[in-house]
């Protein structure tokens, strides 16, 4: 008597693919028990960074002399390295240095040293990787079996791809912060109106905004506390103003900021003008969304033929195969 074979799909054992799949469900699972069990607060982080800068920018307020204001910064050992070895190679540009600042500012890290270790990422990374690249695909003999053109296409991406990485990692980490920031904006900005009508300074009110947008959206909420802060402590009102559009990349605070700094120069009513920029955003954040919407049939076709139409092509003709076989097997 012949043993039976096991079932196959596409000449793979059925019992070998369902024993993977559930190796992958159970992971699933337990991922997503640990994300549900480690949830950890969003806002104590942001809390602790700003309480340093309120201690920072009173320090700095009362400083008297510039040796105290320098004693208030740690220095980091190594960023001074990497300050000094580019200082040597004369790589490091002010400017090149103030755009990174404000990059990182962006994304959510107000540490300017940083900008000191992206810099030398930049001319350390290509150094590393490309010359890695090249030293296993022309030193050692690595993908031989390649043609040339693909082994320096190869070369080529490892090189650029390694200069571009931090540059990468930046733009999609200011993206991330913006959209989630370009999200609560309105409903900061209905805030801000309820706030100005009942009478609270922009200072307060942009405090109590913070505490109530803060769990819901904590980027805004944190940008709206350190403005706050800023305002009661910097000698300018101005200044807080400007930092705010400083640290976020959207056209639409940049108008808030506007906004903010007429009223203060000009005397002109606060809540009129928020409610009329809360309204516009309100129009945008909705046709926005119906892009998106009117973008999703276009988007699916592509999962459409890949994934749903093969399934069920196998679910329909499937059986039919099956009986032709059984019968020509006959």
């Amino acid at each position: 008597m012949e043993p039976t074979s096991a079932p196959t799909l596409l000449g793979v054992d059925i019992f070998y693919v369902a024993t993977i799949l559930a190796g992958v469900a159970t992971l699933a699972v337990f991922f997503a028990i640990y994300a549900a069990v480690t949830v950890s607060d969003p806002m104590a982080k942001r809390v602790k960074a700003l309480n340093e800068r309120r201690e920072q920018l009173k320090a700095g307020i009362t400083a008297s002399t510039a040796k105290k204001r320098a004693s208030l910064v740690k220095k980091n050992e190594t960023t001074d390295q990497m300050r000094a070895i580019l200082s040597r190679l004369k790589v490091l540009q002010d400017s090149q240095l103030k755009e990174v600042q404000q990059k990182l500012a962006q994304a959510g890290w107000r540490s300017k040293e940083l900008a000191v270790a992206v810099i030398f990422a930049r001319m350390v990374l290509p150094i590393v990787i490309g010359g890695g690249a090249a030293l296993f695909i022309y030193g050692f003999g690595g993908l031989a079996d390649w043609s040339e053109l693909k082994r320096f296409g190869t070369f080529a991406i490892a090189l650029i791809g390694s200069y571009k990485a931090p540059d990468i990692f930046l733009k999609n980490a200011i993206n991330k912060r913006s959209d989630a920031i370009r999200k609560g904006l309105p409903d900061a900005l209905d805030l801000l109106v309820i706030c100005a009508e009942a009478g609270l300074t922009v200072d307060a009110a942009f405090g109590r905004v913070a505490r109530e947008l803060g769990r819901g959206y904590p980027e805004l909420g944190d940008e709206f506390s350190l403005t706050a802060i800023e305002l009661g402590f910097l000698t300018e009102r101005r200044m807080a103003f400007e930092n705010l559009a400083y640290r976020v990349n959207l056209d639409a605070v940049k108008g808030v900021v506007t906004t903010m700094i007429q009223t203060e120069k000009y005397g002109t009513p606060l809540a009129s003008a928020l409610r009329v920029l809360s309204a516009e955003f309100r129009n945008e954040r909705m046709m926005r969304a119906e892009e998106k919407a009117a973008r999703l049939p276009a988007i699916m076709t592509v999962p459409l033929i890949l994934f749903i139409l093969p399934v069920l092509f196998i679910v329909i003709l499937g059986p039919a195969a099956c009986s032709i076989s059984d019968a020509f097997h006959l």
